[in-house]
């Protein structure tokens, strides 16, 4: 998607380098030339928060399915005592 150097060259900060990091320069260019105008980049900004959401989500799908792993080993290792 975008390589280190590309997002130090686009000055995003550490925190925002996550899974949707490849969407950032693109708003934050478009921000910029529209002066921050909240009505404009409405197609770049609903992309990112998409993104933002779907990654949560999946992010929380790892979750469960890592829970109910060690939720079952547990109950094995429980039935086997």
């Amino acid at each position: 998607y975008i390589t280190q150097a590309e997002l130090n060259k686009t000055q995003i900060p550490l925190a925002w380098r996550d899974y949707c990091a490849h969407l950032l320069p693109e708003l934050n260019k478009c921000r910029r030339d529209s002066m921050f105008m909240p009505w404009k980049c409405e197609e770049e900004r609903v992309t990112w928060m998409k993104c933002q959401y779907d990654d949560y989500q999946r992010r929380m799908r790892k979750l469960e399915r890592r829970k109910a792993a060690r939720e079952l080993a547990l109950a094995d290792a429980a039935a086997d005592v």
